[in-house]
């Protein structure tokens, strides 16, 4: 049974940062291209960052690009997003998504409630 569980969202002020985290179970993670997505009331779920396998090549949607980091453990089949310098335009749900590289096998976490307000 595939599993990807995120954590670290959470309420944070302006300005301020969070570190998200997906563990992912029942797949082979190193062969899986991992991306966060978020998902603001309303609106349509929208590509935040993405790593790639192999090489771990990082491309960030306009938003997040040079506030948000993305990284990958293989060892501990981990995905982060550290996000900096939050705006209250960041609030969303935030998804974890694996993509194996060749099949296209896709799966989603349940998702972490990340609010930025003063």
């Amino acid at each position: 049974q595939v599993q990807l569980v995120e954590s670290g969202g959470g309420l944070v002020q302006p300005g301020g940062s969070l570190r998200l985290s997906c563990v992912a179970s029942g797949i082979i993670f190193s062969i899986h291209n991992m991306a966060w997505y978020r998902q603001a009331p309303g609106k349509q779920r929208e590509l935040v960052a993405q790593i790639t396998t192999p090489g771990g090549r990082t491309t960030y949607a306009d938003s997040a690009k040079g506030r948000f980091t993305m990284s990958r453990d293989n060892a501990k089949n981990t995905v982060y997003l550290q996000m900096n310098s939050l705006k209250p335009e960041d609030t969303a749900v935030y998804y974890c998504n694996a993509v194996h590289y060749l099949y296209g096998s896709n799966y989603w976490g349940q998702g972490t409630q990340v609010t930025v307000s003063s």
